[in-house]
């Protein structure tokens, strides 16, 4: 991953409702959640919604799948990986594990 690619990561995740809906989304990891469900869970307006989770997956953190007439949002686990690897690759003299 590179600085721009990180700093967009961040920057998606500096955002309260941002933050709600990625903390949510991993604690239904891998399965995902409806875009629905995912406005009723947290009280966000669907246009608003859409707006968020478009932000995060152009990130790479969360990935949509077409399920019928839903959109299923979850963790894309790749994305996270990168931003983590990125954030430590400087840490412990080389061994960040």
């Amino acid at each position: 991953m590179d600085t721009l690619t990180a700093i967009e990561a961040l920057s998606a995740l500096a955002q309260e409702s941002r933050l709600q809906i990625f903390r949510l989304l991993a604690k239904h990891s891998p399965s995902g959640l409806a875009a629905g469900r995912i406005a009723d869970d947290l009280g966000v307006r669907h246009n608003t919604l859409s707006t968020h989770v478009a932000i995060l997956t152009r990130a790479g953190l969360l990935k949509a799948e077409r399920n019928g007439r839903s959109i299923i949002y979850s963790v894309d686990p790749q994305g996270i990986q990168s931003l983590l690897a990125y954030l430590v690759e400087d840490c412990c003299d080389g061994q960040p594990e």
